[in-house]
């Protein structure tokens, strides 16, 4: 029966596979319910309904009357259509055309890859030159910023390029000269430092003539604190001079360029000022979160934020691979002048962006291989800088941007020097500057991702800002009241814990520059970063710079109540360091977590490197102050008119000179032949505030 039917299946013209263009089955010899679809679909189905007979049907040799009446088979029509053969090899064929011509495509751009990039970085820079020049064209002033930052970004990517194309052809050229200098490097090496300290010497000489002698006691501040490194070094005779010597002259020179030149001065300002207004822009954030009332809550919600703003930015820059860059030149430039390995000069340079334990995470993996003295170069970094996370907070606290950014740049260098000084190297570096060093690249696959971890990172850093301002202000405020009630036995109800370290830090205090009637407030504030935070001394210190600024009483019951400018610019650099009691809790964990190897290497160095960071804030401040001039100016215009309208050039001039803050009177700065005498017609003239009286009468 299974033959027959499909013999009349043949002879009706119908296929019996699958096949989109088979002809209707009409002339089948059975009927077939439902719609026609397909002959052969339907007649494959059909062949199957019949080959499903019961065996026994066959065996038994007997036809079954049921098909024998009515050869009937039930098509399903809701069989979606299948492709043809044709059109099946027609679109593998499209797809195997297309995927070759895609393949070309990404061999050549593989193939000419540099071109590529050569060719669409010129188109780019061609676009930026031009809106350069338009904006230049437009308004040169204003435009000068920027016409500034494109020409020092063009000079690093041209040095860059001619050192890694050239630096090897170079140095290969250099090496008869190379081998003539190391040949007399001994006599060479102390006749540079001796000419280095003659020109210190006629220097301050001609700056003591024409400034005062103010400035050499801040510099014999420097000189006595690096006498004390020397004495109580682990190994003074393995001292290196060229490390020492390098970075005291690192020092020099960027607080020279910065504090007494007119063009460094107004560089390191305008950044300082760009640094205020790119901060602010985390109000935005601050008033959307916590309402426009948000400053009555300054600290927690003006202060803290800026944290989290500054920390996202961190995270984007190390993403870009912009932190990386900026540190290795940095770094760099210490390890050629001041002789330090690779390691250490990495680090100390990125303490001068990032904090305490995230700059040595820079060396993650070289950290197990340091030598002692490295290990205690690495720490003395963290503790004798800031990170550019509390910066902006210091900011926002009112301290000047302009000194924090030079104290954070001057203290690299005087890190390394002290650090290298109190504890010398005597093993030989396993990681040299031929091996060179790889920075791990930021965290995140994108930028977003990257913003996103800086902003969730700093939430740790935020909580532990405030956990220990809570914590140590309310320690404080118990010790002094412990101290007050031992003072009353002893009828000294005033005695506190601002009043011990303005004792026992005042010494220091003088030798780095503070005028005396200064010297137990910032003695004070150096006991207040050393045992608490620089947190609490800066807030303290903006304390005593608002009274300033709002012109109160100088005395209120003998007690001086705020500093002169010239000693709130030694204390800004002196407190600029994170050498604290908490933080040494914090580097021992977070070295002691990336290298649990060293762990009892990190804490033989700790108290070590904290004294060396401390005397490393002093010593930039010595340099602050030997360098930094405070000069009373005012617009005559302004201050003068109209109430001295009808005075004469003499009393003009001189009320000029005394215009408020006043600092001493040996910052009054007379021109010609006016003097001290000259100063008593100003105050009965000009009753306002902006004049300090009790100076002249005094």
């Amino acid at each position: 029966m299974l033959q027959r039917t499909e013999s009349q299946i043949e002879s009706a013209g119908c296929d019996t596979h699958i096949h989109r263009n088979t002809p209707p089955c009409n002339n089948l010899p059975f009927p077939i319910k439902g719609d026609p679809v397909s002959c052969g679909w339907r007649a494959m189905r059909a062949t199957m309904e019949l080959t499903g007979l019961p065996d026994r049907c066959q065996k038994n040799g007997l036809d079954n009357q049921a098909f024998d009446s009515q050869d009937t088979v039930f098509i399903d029509v809701s069989v979606s259509h299948q492709p043809s053969e044709e059109a099946t090899f027609t679109d593998h064929h499209m797809k195997r055309f297309l995927k070759k011509k895609i393949d070309a495509v990404h061999r050549y751009l593989e193939e000419h890859k540099s071109r590529i990039r050569l060719v669409l970085g010129l188109i780019l820079a061609a676009g930026y030159a031009a809106m350069v020049i338009t904006a230049c064209v437009l308004n040169f002033k204003r435009a000068l910023a920027l016409l500034v930052l494109t020409l020092l970004a063009a000079f690093f990517l041209v040095w860059d390029w001619l050192v890694g194309r050239y630096g090897q052809r170079l140095w290969d050229v250099l090496f008869p000269a190379r081998k003539a200098l190391n040949k007399h490097r001994f006599w060479l090496k102390w006749v540079i430092y001796v000419l280095l300290l003659v020109a210190v010497v006629c220097w301050l000489v001609f700056d003591t003539a024409k400034q005062g002698t103010r400035q050499l006691v801040s510099f014999s501040g420097l000189v006595s604190f690096i006498l004390l490194m020397l004495v109580f070094s682990r190994n003074p005779f393995r001292v290196s001079w060229q490390t020492l010597l390098w970075g005291v002259a690192l020092q020099f020179i960027f607080g020279l360029v910065i504090l007494r030149t007119r063009t460094g001065f107004m560089a390191v300002d305008w950044l300082g000022h760009q640094v205020e207004v790119f901060l602010s822009y985390t109000d935005a954030g601050s008033k959307f979160v916590f309402g426009e009332k948000y400053t009555d809550h300054f600290f927690a919600f003006k202060v803290l934020p800026i944290v989290v703003f500054f920390s996202t930015v961190i995270s984007m820059l190390y993403y870009l691979g912009l932190m990386q860059w900026l540190i290795l030149k940095v770094g760099f430039i210490m390890q050629i002048t001041m002789g330090t390995s690779l390691t250490e000069s990495t680090v100390a340079a990125g303490n001068i962006f990032v904090g305490q334990t995230e700059s040595p995470l820079l060396i993650r993996p070289y950290l197990s291989q340091l030598t002692m003295s490295e290990i205690h170069a690495v720490m003395t970094g963290g503790f004798a800088t800031i990170a550019g996370s509390v910066l902006g907070a210091f900011i926002s606290l009112g301290i000047d941007a302009t000194h924090l950014l030079t104290a954070s740049v001057m203290s690299a260098p005087a890190s390394l020097a002290i650090a290298k000084t109190f504890w010398p190297e005597t093993e030989i570096p396993k990681v040299t500057a031929k091996e060179g060093l790889k920075l791990e690249r930021g965290v995140g696959s994108n930028l977003l991702e990257a913003a996103s971890h800086g902003a969730s990172s700093s939430i740790i850093l935020v909580a532990n800002i405030a956990a220990n301002i809570i914590a140590f202000l309310a320690l404080l405020a118990f010790f002094n009241a412990i101290l007050m009630w031992l003072g009353n036995m002893f009828d000294y109800p005033h005695l506190s814990f601002s009043v011990i370290c303005s004792y026992v830090f005042m010494p220091f205090s003088v030798l780095m520059g503070v005028a005396w009637e200064d010297s137990f407030m910032v003695g004070e504030l150096i006991g207040y970063k050393t045992f608490l935070n620089e947190f609490v001394a800066y807030e303290r210190l903006s304390e005593f710079m608002k009274r300033r600024e709002d012109r109160g009483p100088e005395y209120v019951d003998n007690v001086k109540q705020y500093l002169s400018v010239h000693s709130e610019t030694i204390a800004t650099y002196a407190l600029c360091g994170f050498a604290n009691i908490g933080s040494l809790g914090v580097m021992i964990g977070g070295l002691s977590a990336m290298a649990p190897e060293r762990r009892a290497d990190i804490s033989k160095c700790a108290v070590r490197a904290l004294i060396s960071g401390t005397v490393a804030c002093f010593m930039t401040a010595c340099i602050a102050g030997n360098l930094s001039s405070s000069v009373c100016a005012c617009d005559i215009h302004t201050v003068l008119s109209p109430l001295c309208i009808d005075l004469g050039g003499d009393i003009m001039t001189v009320c000029v000179s005394v215009c408020v803050p006043v600092f001493s009177t040996s910052n009054v700065t007379l021109g010609g032949r006016f003097s001290m005498d000259s100063l008593y017609g100003c105050c009965p003239i000009l009753s306002s505030p902006r004049f300090n009286c009790s100076l002249v009468y005094a």
